[in-house]
């Protein structure tokens, strides 16, 4: 099987398709589908969703993450753990290429970054108007966990505290985006999107493990750069469990309905990406298959989630 190509700037010589590639938009769809599970959630309330909002919502938080991924290219570029990354499993891991690629560069790909995450901003305080007060805090928590997952002086990923980061993130997206339509703070959002975040976290872990030897000589100390590949191959599963357990409990608690078991079907995708894992944790060019079933999971799950909550069925009174 042929690796996908990296870009180039002849493949990308149009301005406005260069920095929409940049953003890395096929990453950009677990945002998609958290956006969709808050909305969900609402809905399974019985709240009435507004169109306008939804949407308003969706498309902001879309630009929110690709903001996001551009800062992490920057700041990876800075330290150089992209541009020493030989063993990077193209596009899941060692970052977008742009920089190291000559298709954007250094200066240019750190303003676009920080000019997406500042577009966040009025929009954000447009829908705190015709929401609610309290979704500044929601917002602006988001926006300080995208920027300090990569940048200094906080550097999350770097300091082992990625995956705590990633899974505050798109938490407060499944919250953020119910929050908008309830008009206020619910705890079906968490009910929902805990487990969803988890597996988000666990897309982020699990590509570390390529990018291993490359973040350690940058000094990006990673969870797996601090545990080492052998050992941080239990860091996968105890994430996975934790991811799948919240939502069994959750029904259990009588949070969520019978029929949200149903999003425990991507398990199986887990498993097998885990299996691969524990393989191959040493052998980055085995591990595509990995890192695959991992996306998967994680957005399986969310859209079965959010299916299940708007169902006639399964809603509020």
């Amino acid at each position: 099987m042929t690796k996908p190509l990296e870009p180039t700037l002849d493949a990308l010589h149009n301005p406005l398709l260069r920095y929409f590639a940049a953003t890395r938009p096929a990453f950009l769809s677990v945002t998609f589908v958290g956006c969709l599970l808050g909305l969900a959630t609402a809905a399974h309330g019985g709240v009435a969703l507004g169109p306008a909002l939804a949407t308003a919502t969706l498309f902001f938080a879309l630009v929110a993450h690709a903001g996001a991924n551009v800062i992490n290219d920057y700041y990876d570029a800075i330290s150089g753990c992209d541009a020493a990354n030989t063993e990077r499993q193209f596009p899941f891991t060692g970052g977008s290429r742009f920089i190291q690629n000559g298709v954007l560069s250094l200066r240019a790909t750190g303003i676009f970054g920080y000019a997406l995450l500042a577009a966040v901003v009025p929009a954000g305080l447009w829908l705190t108007a015709v929401s609610d007060p309290g979704l500044i805090l929601v917002g602006l928590a988001g926006l300080v966990v995208g920027w300090a997952y990569s940048a200094p002086p906080l550097k999350l990923q770097s300091r082992s505290l990625g995956e705590f980061a990633i899974t505050a993130g798109w938490l407060l997206v499944v919250v953020g985006s119910d929050f908008v339509q309830r008009r206020g703070f619910d705890f079906s959002p968490v009910a929902a999107g805990l487990g969803f975040a988890l597996l988000v976290a666990n897309v982020l872990y699990i590509n570390q493990f390529p990018d291993v030897k490359a973040d350690a000589g940058a000094g990006k100390n990673t969870m797996v750069v601090r545990l080492g590949v052998e050992s941080a191959r239990w860091g996968y599963a105890l994430i996975a469990l934790l991811a799948y357990g919240w939502p069994l409990l959750m029904v259990l608690l009588g949070r969520l309905p019978l029929l949200a078991l149903l999003a425990l079907l991507p398990l199986v995708a887990s498993v097998a990406a885990a299996r691969v894992l524990w393989a191959n944790a040493g052998r980055p060019e085995q591990l595509a298959p990995a890192l695959k079933l991992t996306i998967l999971s994680a957005s399986a799950h969310g859209l079965l989630l959010a299916i299940v909550l708007v169902l006639p069925w399964s809603r509020a009174a």
